[in-house]
């Protein structure tokens, strides 16, 4: 295109206009993204380059910065802890929709076996872009029923391979055996895997730390820049997708002291890609397509939404309470990005027909579409839908609290906290995020609900403008600066108490205005010396 520049300038300025109104009615800017390529391709008639293979790689990079900061996110420790989201809920949706998927797609609309099969994996999928964003975005990612979202949307990303692998071995002439692919899957996997692990770590932190001694930050975002293009570069060399390398990288410096200065440098690089990525979204819209078969497209997204929610809730019912299980199958009810890739794959091998794939295409756009307006309000129809609370959730009577102590965390320390704190015969309120930690503090006689601290109707109903102190004893260090974020957003008024548990953690930290910030160590330390000076020594 000899005007590439003007028609970028135009996007640009289209897409601020549509998501400065859309935010004042409080839509999501994905819509306004989503309109802003419509728009560009009718208005300039650029129906020949919606699908081009460069468009598409520009779009595709917002995934993959998008990957990256959720791999930010998924330690190599997080990730064991969380591989019964992962492997165990992620294997049983993937695995049960897509059985579902094509039951009703070969024998309900009798399509052929392999157009079922396609469409079946695609259906599986969920809209990591739209549904991760918004986690992240909301801080409901650290909820119950974020982290089972979080894992399931992990493994479908990572389904996505062995999907890919399959359709290419239904293309293929039939040259190469399974079992010669799978062995070379399997080759290519352990070769990224071990280099981005193994050579990839120490070149990684190498780079980081001496770009952050240069005190340069272009060079400290460069260095970054350079990490995830280049690994995802090398996952997409070796057969995979560019957003798995990217994925790893991410996890890989989630284990460095720089996690949280990385994170925060690349947010305007994954927002802005992100957002040509749904642009591109937008430019596939055929709008004479969708009108003629609009009540089969909304007829069919519903279908979908139903059957994967019924399925999600089932097989989540199984290990949590009704509200987690309800919350995290609507959110993940509608179909991913990654079927784009599917459908084009398939069409270009003639697996799927050309009026299947527009077809196809126009219910996942319609999906993403939808899905913004109502992942926001799934708490409140979900609490309005399951009545039965099993922890206390009623914050209703602390309408009148005032001079109180906030006790954020009832683990180890949260408990000597509210022991000393009855010593005082001061006045307090526990909350905690877990259940566990809520029921213990019932049974041991004192106030607690359980709320995330980092959210405002949280802190609202604990009435926080109110309170004499804020005390966080919590060990995870992302959900404490969390907390301490939303709290110091919510007032300045309040004296907030932090436990630390070293020097770093403490580093992490001093760029909040945190009143008293309590390290560990160095209080076992004053401690043993006050001991020391008042001991009665004896003299042999």
């Amino acid at each position: 295109m000899d005007n590439s520049i003007f028609y970028v300038i135009v996007a640009l300025g289209i897409s601020i206009v549509i998501n400065i109104f859309l935010k004042k009615l409080g839509v999501s800017q994905i819509i306004g993204y989503i309109l802003t390529g419509t728009i560009i391709v009718y208005a300039f008639d650029l129906k020949a380059v919606a699908g081009s293979h460069t468009l598409e790689m520009v779009g595709e990079f917002g995934i993959v910065f998008l990957m990256f900061t959720i791999g930010l996110e998924i330690s190599l420790a997080k990730m064991n802890k969380m591989k019964k989201e992962i492997f165990g809920n992620g294997l049983m949706q993937v695995a049960f929709t897509s059985m579902a998927a094509y039951g009703i797609s070969h024998y309900l609309f009798s399509l052929d076996v392999k157009s079922s099969l396609i469409i079946s994996l695609a259906f599986s999928l969920s809209s990591t872009a739209v549904v991760l964003s918004y986690l992240k975005s909301s801080k409901e990612i650290y909820t119950p029923y974020g982290q089972k979202a979080t894992g399931i949307l992990i493994f479908q990303d990572i389904a996505v391979i062995p999907i890919l692998i399959l359709i290419s071995f239904l293309t293929s002439s039939g040259d190469e055996s399974v079992f010669t692919i799978l062995t070379n899957t399997v080759v290519s996997a352990v070769l990224v895997i071990g280099l981005l692990f193994v050579v990839g770590k120490r070149v990684m932190t190498w780079l980081l730390h001496f770009s952050a001694s240069s005190e340069v930050e272009e060079l400290f975002m460069g260095s970054v820049l350079f990490i995830v293009m280049a690994a995802s570069l090398l996952a997409y060399g070796m057969g995979f997708t560019y957003s798995l390398g990217a994925f790893v990288a991410g996890m890989i410096i989630a284990e460095t002291k720089y996690h949280h200065k990385v994170e925060s440098d690349i947010a305007p690089f994954k927002d802005i890609l992100l957002g040509t990525f749904f642009i591109t979204v937008g430019m596939k819209i055929d709008l004479a397509f969708l009108f003629e078969n609009i009540v089969t497209i909304v007829g069919i997204f519903a279908l979908t939404l139903l059957v994967k929610t019924m399925i999600m809730f089932l097989l989540l019912r199984l290990s949590s309470t009704s509200s987690t299980a309800l919350k995290t199958a609507l959110s993940l009810s509608q179909v991913g990005e990654f079927s784009f890739v599917i459908f084009a794959v398939a069409a270009s091998g003639g697996l799927l027909g050309p009026w299947l794939e527009s077809f196809f295409i126009l219910v996942v756009i319609f999906s993403m579409i939808v899905t913004p307006f109502f992942i926001g309000k799934i708490n409140n129809f979900v609490e309005s839908i399951i009545k039965t609370k099993d922890p206390v959730t009623d914050m209703s009577g602390l309408s009148n609290i005032k001079d109180h102590v906030v006790v954020c965390g009832y683990s180890v320390v949260g408990k000597f906290v509210a022991d000393h704190l009855d010593e005082l015969d001061a006045p307090y309120v526990i909350v905690d995020n877990s259940n566990k930690h809520v029921q213990e503090a019932l049974k041991d006689g004192r106030e607690a609900y359980l709320g995330d601290a980092s959210k405002l109707s949280i802190l609202n109903a604990l009435h926080i403008e109110n309170a004499a102190a804020v005390i966080v004893t919590l060990d995870n260090l992302e959900k404490k600066r969390l907390i301490c974020e939303a709290v110091l957003k919510y007032t300045n008024n309040v004296n907030l108490i932090v436990k630390v548990v070293s020097l770093e953690e403490k580093q992490k930290l001093s760029d909040l205005k945190i009143t008293t910030i309590v390290d560990g160590k160095v209080e076992v330390a004053r401690v043993l010396v006050e001991r020391m000076m008042t001991c009665q020594l004896t003299y042999k």
